[in-house]
């Protein structure tokens, strides 16, 4: 008996580590983590690998789930693929770049190749954007655009909750919907698990709202079997009569974000936009729609918009070069890591950076210290307090690399800082849904946006400033002076960050 047992001990051990070395996707420190884990804790850790080892959003044959740019390819109309600018490989639409080259500045000619290469859609011009100047004011405006819409309203939503700001939004799709206009909601099963227990749900459902739920949670164990349960949809997307988005970082929820309020206020940044992007975003949504059971629909074509002056206004300027991004599990790996090394590596001045989640991968490390190594200003702005312990430990055992190399490390004090802003040389803006965490790189579905316009990267930037006037500054001191026993805690919690 006792040779049976250790027979079926070192063909289970052998079996996961087998898969775990013949994986090619998997970077070492990731193989390295599962492997010491395994002769820890052998049992534990076959079974935590089973369930969260692996990015798989369905076991079995016929689950598999289309990337963004299949799915395209699969269900867009000829003329939205020409639109589009689509070509039949990522690779065809980073190479069509060059037909932008006009609009786009040399500096950001390889940035903006590689960002086309993640979906397939290409950086078009035409675009015009308002930084807006808080959450109410975001939230304001989405409502105001949601009672004016008279075709089809899309919301997506990682967090939605049944506050004030949640009724709201709910109540004015309900609107809508009874006007005749066609609105369809999507949000995540875990993140927005209180808004689908609430009469909410019901009420926009009764009143003709088209509902899906991404990733749903009912039957957990189901869920662990053929997928990974931590595996989520945090997008947060808004499109509104096809020819308005709002871009960012806010949740459909209160700042005072009553499940965490001891974190609050949540403090986000929003782009309301306008442009060719807003189709991208359109099939962004309509692939998460289709996939998650709801019944498929196919994009409309958005009307063009009035471009006549009125009143004696001035004309309107042509509009700046943007890009949708979507990135995921079903997406080519570490794409979004190597577009933020991409954008460093073209910064010649400086480089701000905001993140609620800082747990980055090598790669995105690396090149923070290299960029700041070479005499470009890098400034990481980060929450004092975050909302995750592990995350907030994790992100500090790299702060005396950083600081080593020159980066300005601030960590900001009135609440979460969940705004997600890159800007380079004031000139190029990455923002969105995607922190600099594996979370972000590796297990949710993300989107994103990359914008070349001087004006408004300067208020972005601007933003920052804010930020930064209201953060400590984090000196090699005060990082010195740590104790022994939380520079282990923090590196430990680093060190196991992977598998985490």
């Amino acid at each position: 008996m006792t040779w049976l047992l250790l027979a079926l001990h070192i063909l289970l051990i052998s079996a996961f580590g087998l898969r775990i070395l013949l994986r090619d996707d998997l970077r070492p420190d990731v193989r390295m983590g599962w492997l010491l884990v395994m002769v820890l804790l052998p049992y534990a850790s076959c079974l935590l690998y089973y369930l969260f080892g692996e990015a798989a959003l369905g076991r079995g044959r016929g689950r598999k789930r289309l990337n963004t740019h299949a799915y395209l390819l699969a269900h867009a109309p000829a003329s939205q693929l020409q639109q589009l600018q689509l070509g039949n490989t990522p690779q065809a639409a980073a190479a069509s770049v060059g037909a932008a080259q006009q609009a786009i500045a040399p500096p950001w000619q390889c940035a903006f190749a590689y960002a086309a290469s993640v979906n397939g859609f290409v950086p078009q011009a035409g675009h015009h954007a308002e930084l807006l100047a808080d959450g109410s004011q975001a939230r304001a405006r989405m409502l105001q655009d949601m009672d004016a819409a008279q075709q089809e309203i899309l919301v997506l939503y990682y967090i939605w909750l049944p506050d004030e700001t949640g009724t709201a939004m709910a109540q004015a799709l309900v609107r809508a919907a009874q006007r005749g206009v066609r609105c369809r909601a999507m949000v995540d099963g875990l993140g927005s698990r209180s808004l689908l227990r609430s009469p909410l749900w019901q009420q926009m459902a009764a009143a003709g709202v088209e509902l899906a739920v991404a990733l749903p949670i009912h039957r957990p164990l189901r869920v662990m079997l053929t997928s990974r349960i931590d595996l989520r949809n945090h997008r947060k997307i808004t499109i509104i009569d096809r020819h308005t988005t709002y871009c960012g970082s806010q949740n459909c929820a209160d700042e005072a974000f009553h499940i965490k309020p001891r974190y609050a206020p949540w403090v986000d940044i929003m782009l309301r936009m306008q442009g060719p992007l807003v189709l991208q975003l359109q099939w962004v949504f309509a692939s998460d729609w289709g996939q998650s059971g709801a019944k498929p629909f196919v994009p409309q074509t958005p009307a063009p918009q009035p471009q006549a002056p009125e009143d004696g206004a001035p004309a309107p300027a042509e509009g700046f070069v943007a890009v949708a991004i979507a990135d995921g599990p079903t997406e080519r790996p570490r794409s979004t890591p190597q577009l933020v090394a991409m954008l460093l590596a073209s910064a010649q001045r400086e480089v701000v950076i905001s993140t609620p989640y800082f747990v980055p991968d090598a790669t995105v490390l690396e090149s923070l210290c290299a960029t700041a190594w070479r005499g470009v200003q890098v400034t990481l702005i980060l929450p004092a307090r975050n909302d995750s312990w592990v995350v907030g430990a994790a992100s500090r055992s790299s702060y005396r690399r950083l600081l080593q190399a020159g980066v300005q490390l601030y960590e900001y004090r009135p609440g979460l800082l969940h705004a997600k802003t890159l800007c380079v040389d004031g000139e190029l803006s990455l923002l969105g849904s995607t922190n600099l965490d594996l979370r972000s790189f590796d297990l949710n579905f993300e989107n994103n946006v990359l914008l070349q316009d001087h004006a408004l990267t300067q208020a972005i930037r601007a933003r920052q400033q804010d930020y930064i006037h209201a953060s400590h500054a984090v000196t090699a001191a005060q990082v010195h002076a740590w104790p022994w026993w939380q520079r282990i805690w923090h590196n430990l919690l680093a060190m196991l960050s992977p598998v985490l």
